[in-house]
């Protein structure tokens, strides 16, 4: 059983602001929610968790070994350094998309993300060290089968993008409505998932649901540890593992 932590990020008011006196440069924007996502990720990777961009106005982490003075901290340095403020929920479940329902909820009972007067709300709690087990993050890191000489080499860059694209829907769909795992596009050909328990006939389930529907081969290498970090370690070594043997689903 895993008991993952998991914070979902949500910057405030920020459609309003984006348009607020006028309408903002696009490349601004652009340039603002990269440079947040990157010092989100660099904060709270640095606490041994994961951050994924999802929409940039919301973006989600696997925060296990974070506490709530980290995620205190994290709104106090955005604020000092943005012209905007977050609102951060924190929650723990068996599963990862239950995880994230519950912190979603919680964020959205203290107002809409485009309430002028919710602002850098912090609710929920985190893991406490009494409850933390060496095995409550799993992470399954996929890489689509051969894509530089299938794919990257062979067709234009767009094509290539949206090949890529549709397997990774495919693969998340199939996670989140079947195994309640969340899975995210992490650039180039790579998709990080975080997991529930799940065993190879699982995994190998899912990866022949996105080739059949998607057209897109998969291998994934999975691990498992007390942080994000840790068990995403393991399941880069475990992926190796998949391209030195040739088999599709490796655990490490």
């Amino acid at each position: 059983m895993t008991n993952t932590q998991v914070t979902l990020f949500q910057i405030d008011n920020y459609g309003p602001w984006t348009v607020t006196p006028e309408p903002r440069r696009e490349v601004d924007l652009q340039t603002l929610q990269s440079r947040l996502y990157a010092d989100l990720s660099q904060f709270v990777g640095n606490r041994d968790g994961y951050v994924f961009f999802t929409r940039f106005d919301n973006m989600v982490a696997v925060t296990n070994g974070l506490d709530e003075a980290d995620h205190e901290l994290l709104q106090e340095s955005v604020r000092n350094r943005y012209p905007v403020t977050l609102s951060v929920a924190v929650a723990t479940g068996v599963t990862p998309a239950q995880a994230l329902a519950d912190s979603t909820a919680l964020v959205q009972e203290e107002g809409s993300a485009q309430d002028k007067s919710r602002r850098e709300v912090l609710a929920g709690r985190t893991v406490g060290d009494e409850h933390r087990r060496d095995d409550d993050v799993h992470v399954a890191h996929f890489d689509v089968n051969d894509a530089t000489e299938k794919y990257t080499d062979e067709l234009d860059a767009f094509e290539v993008f949206t090949h890529i694209e549709q397997g990774y829907a495919s693969l998340m769909r199939e996670l989140y409505t079947e195994h309640d795992a969340l899975a995210f596009f992490v650039g180039g050909d790579n998709v990080i998932a975080t997991c529930p328990d799940m065993d190879e006939r699982e995994y190998e389930a899912a990866i022949e649901h996105v080739r059949e529907d998607a057209d897109v081969e998969l291998k994934v290498g999975v691990g498992s540890g007390p942080t994000a970090h840790e068990a995403g370690m393991d399941a880069k070594h475990a992926l190796e593992d998949c391209r030195a043997k040739n088999t599709t689903v490796e655990f490490h």
